[in-house]
This record gives C-alpha cells, structure tokens and sequence, in this order.
C-alpha cells in the first residue's frame, strides 16, 4: 500500500477541491467586473435591486414572448378562442416596450449615485493619509487619474452613461440563454450546438474584445497627460492664464495629441482580424444551417406543429444574443478598471502618504535655516 502525499509542490493539500474552489473564487473576487458589480449595492441598495430586477425580467421575456406567439399561432391553427393568448402576448410586449426605457432611467440614477460614492471614497483615500508623498508619486498619481475618470468622462463614458450600455451588453446574454432553454423542449442538442457556436464567437473574437494592455506605462501616461491638460483649459484659474499668454492653441493641440495617442492604442488592440472572422462565420452558420434543417424537416413530416415550429423558430433566431450580448466594452474597458483603481488606490495610499512621529526633541535644534534634502517634482 502507498501513501499519498499530504502536501503538493506548491504546499497545498493534494486533492484538495476545497482549495481549489477557494483559489478561484478568490481570483473571481478580485476580477474588476466582480467588483464593480459588488459596489452597487453598496452605493444605493434600493436602486441596485431594482436594476438588477429589471435586468432579469428583460433577459426573461423575449423568452416568454416566443413562447406566446407559438400559443397564438397554435389558438388559431386549432380555432381556439383567441382572448388568452392574445392579451399574453399583447401584455409581453408592451412590458417589452416600457422595459428599456425605465431600466435606462434606473441605470442613470444608480450611475450617478455611484459617482457621488465614488467620489466619496477617493476624497477619504486622499485625505486621510496625514503626509502629502501619496500625492507626488507618479505611479500613483497614473492611477489616480485613471480612478477620476468615473466622473470626468474622457477615457470613456461617464458612470451615469455607461450603466446603460452595460445592461443593454447583459439583458442580451440573458435574454440568449432563456432562449436557448426554451430549445431544450426541441431537441436536446440544438440548444448545446447554438450556445457553443454563437458562444465561440466571444473566444475566438477575444483579441479583439478586450484592451488587454489598458494598464501599460505608456497607456496610463497618455492619459494622465490628456487629464493634465484637459484641467488646465477647463479650470478657470489656468485657463485665464493660458489665454493671457497666448497658449491656448498649444494647449488643444497638446491635449488632442494625447487623445490621439490613447485611440491609436486601443483602436490597435481591439481591431478585428480577418482570419478569426472567417472562422466565426463558417461555425455560425454551420451550426444554424444544421438546426433549421432538422427544425424543417420535423415541420414537414408532421412531428412537430405549427405553434411548435413559430415557438422554436423564434428562439433559434433569439439565440443569436448569445453572440452580442455579454460584458461589453463600457464594462471591461471603462467602469469595472475605474472603480478597480478607487479601490486599490486605498492601501498604498495609506502607506506612502503615512508620518512617523519623531523621537527628539526640537529644543536644541538649529532653527537659522530651512533644509530641503532628495526633493523631486513628479
């Protein structure tokens, strides 16, 4: 008989699911995303829910309405009494038609409230340190600035704006998945052909998705400029000195520069590439060419009736969501790092703006003169 080991190479129990669990629920916590959507509830509790609700039932009821209309059709192919499945599916939509607009207005206000919590945290990670090195350090000054950029807008839409853009990329996946379950009534492979082809889109696209170099020197450098620059046209006290000594000009240039510079990144980044574009195309089209066919071929042998075939048609096309929807840009590129930075600024803050009470006393200390030792201007 042998025995295993208790311990792996890296120290870690042998077979140990629970830390594994542990290690990736650990790494999910510390996802941007994850912590962007954990600060909601933090900033208003009330609104967070509501939006939250919101997002789900618009994820939900596409899926209920292909389900209606197939009833609907099936009423009248039978000569059934229509009132049931046509006030359901008059009442579906216009729950669909109001759903939109009142989560947007729902995302604002939560986008706003989240600015002023935000704004509130970085004004305590910045005062409460009791020295001022914090402040001149140019690492954390990059973050710093990437940080204001919640309520600025310059890098990306502000938070009141970008909510709506992030429930629009989510209600779609939602609305994608219900969709699919709905197809399981169908035949259990259609569902789990359509989620991997139109969900293969998102990794073999991936390249493309996401600005993976967002926190580069040169990235955060650009930015920090543009925002340098961008305050000293807009905030009074410089802007009338920049006009008084001609230096407007050189200003905008300077500032569309930087701009300039922060598009060219990101437009490098994320273009698309023809060739993973190719194979996007041939799987789609593969996989749907495949379930139409088999859908069709039901609907004529009979084995499958009318409602049946609307109901399963609708939620062929409606899966398609699957492929658009998701954590889009203003998410990965604009308010998940944003509200990452508030949040990591805090403890390095802490410690590099901290003062360590002196020992000696300044009763016999030379007071003729004031001496400035290792002083740098970031």
């Amino acid at each position: 008989m042998t025995l295993r080991p208790l311990l792996d190479g890296r120290g870690v129990p042998s077979g140990g699911g629970a830390w594994e669990h542990r290690d990736v629920m650990r790494r999910l916590g510390d996802r941007p995303e994850w912590r962007f959507f954990a600060i909601l509830p933090q900033a208003h509790r009330g609104l967070a829910t509501a939006w939250f609700v919101l997002l789900f039932l618009r994820g939900a009821l596409p899926a209920g309405f292909a389900v209606a209309m197939g009833l609907l059709v099936r009423a009248v192919e039978r000569g059934d009494d229509l009132a049931g499945p046509l006030t359901l599916v008059g009442v579906i939509f216009v729950v669909l038609s109001v759903l939109s607009p009142l989560h947007a207005q729902v995302g604002t206000n939560l986008g706003d409230v989240l600015s002023n919590h935000l704004n509130e945290t970085l004004l305590a990670t910045t005062t409460t340190p009791e020295g001022m090195a914090h402040l001149e350090r140019p690492d954390l000054n990059n973050d710093l600035t990437m940080a204001r950029d919640f309520d600025l807008g310059i890098a990306g839409p502000p938070m009141s704006v970008s909510m709506g853009f992030i429930a629009g990329g989510l209600a779609e996946l939602l609305a994608g998945v219900a969709q699919a379950l709905i197809l399981f009534g169908y035949r259990w492979w259609v569902p789990l052909v359509l989620v991997a082809a139109w969900g293969s889109t998102h990794w073999i696209l991936r390249e493309s998705a996401i600005w993976r170099d967002r926190q580069t020197d040169e990235v955060l450098e650009a930015q920090r400029h543009a925002d340098y620059t961008y305050r000293l046209a807009v905030d009074p006290p410089a802007a009338k000195e920049l006009r008084l000594f001609g230096l407007a000009d050189w200003t905008v240039d300077r500032f569309a520069a930087r701009r300039r510079q922060l598009v060219d990144l990101r437009w490098d980044a994320t273009k698309l590439k023809q060739r993973p574009i190719r194979s996007a195309l041939v799987i789609v089209l593969a996989a749907n060419i495949l379930v139409c066919w088999f859908l069709a071929n039901d609907a004529a042998d009979g084995r499958i009736g009318l409602g049946q075939v609307v109901t399963f048609a609708v939620a062929i096309l409606g899966t398609h969501s699957l492929a658009f929807g998701g954590l889009n840009w203003a998410l990965t590129m604009g308010a998940a790092p944003t509200v990452d930075a508030v949040l990591r600024l805090d403890e390095p803050m802490r410690t590099a703006g901290s003062l360590t009470n002196g020992t000696q006393g300044a009763g016999a200390v030379p007071a003729e003169d004031i001496v400035f030792r290792d002083v740098t201007f970031s």
